[in-house]
């Protein structure tokens, strides 16, 4: 599994013309193997051109990317391979169906990698079980399924890949919440079993502090904050200057403790606020 760096890394969009907008700005980050990641930020903040570098979809203005040591816009032949090393799932990717059935859709990019067809259908079978994709819609086309369905073929033609970093920009946007629950299990799936590094892009609070173990923040295109989800949930007034909030049981954990509520411990989580709450109960302090 690849380590990514990165150094220096600045974008400016439409750079000499009027319309010249610097969108990231002298980052340096270091993303270990098999890290899950939780990248927050408002609109604008400058994470989608971010991980877009990630994977050399954009060139960087000013600065290096680096995937296992190697300089991954060396030329043109660095940056197709690190493609297949790095997925990045967009915000509502099924839009970008386009087959005429699920299972071409999801062997699109295993095909473009060349492999065999028996290596085609082992990825597009292994893929679609990760994301709970029953064989039965195999010849279906996509555009007949539910928004759910068509969001877990999405993220199932890059898992085929076998990608060692996953990025996903908001993979639950727009889902309702067993939706969004599933789509999660899935990604948490699909990272114990393969290893790969995951990068999960939210607005969603609570999904960043139950899933990842490190946490990003962007603002004004530079990273603000860097830490695990207790050190960054720990300053909820910086994290509402830029926009931002703190997780629900967070919110719930401060307004016990307004009135008086003697809560132990860092809260940020369902499971940690349940915790404090019983016991302070059986200590009589509630």
């Amino acid at each position: 599994m690849p380590e990514i760096r990165v150094e220096g890394l600045s974008h400016v969009y439409s750079a000499g013309t009027p319309f010249e907008k610097t969108a990231i700005e002298n980052i340096d980050l270091t993303i270990p193997q098999g890290q899950m990641i939780g990248l927050l930020g408002h609109t604008g903040s400058g994470k989608s051109t971010f991980i877009q570098h990630l994977n050399a979809l954009l060139q960087p203005t000013r600065g290096r990317v680096l995937c296992g040591g190697k300089d991954i816009n060396t030329d043109k032949y660095a940056r197709r391979d690190v493609k297949s090393q790095v997925g990045l799932v967009f915000q509502y990717p099924e839009y970008q169906l386009f087959e005429e059935t699920v299972y071409k859709d999801i062997a699109f990019g295993p095909k473009n990698q060349k492999l065999s067809e028996s290596e085609i259908d082992e990825r597009v079978r292994e893929a679609a079980a990760f994301v709970k994709v029953e064989e039965e819609l195999f010849e279906r086309s996509p555009l007949e399924l539910s928004g759910g369905q068509k969001r877990r073929i999405a993220i199932a033609g890059v898992i085929a890949m076998r990608p060692e970093v996953l990025i996903l920009d908001e993979p639950t946007a727009g889902l309702d919440p067993a939706g969004c629950r599933q789509i999660l299990d899935n990604i948490c799936s699909y990272r114990e079993k393969s290893g790969s590094t995951v990068i999960l892009v939210s607005h969603n609070m609570d999904d960043a502090a139950r899933l990842a173990e490190r946490l990003i923040v962007f603002d004004g295109g530079t990273v603000t904050m860097d830490g695990t989800p207790e050190q960054v949930f720990s300053e909820p007034e910086k994290l509402c200057a830029m926009g931002l909030s703190v997780p629900h049981a967070a919110q719930i954990a401060m307004a016990l403790r307004q009135r008086g509520v003697a809560l132990e411990g860092s809260i940020y989580t369902h499971e940690q606020l349940k915790s404090a709450i019983l016991k302070a109960r059986g200590a009589g302090r509630c």
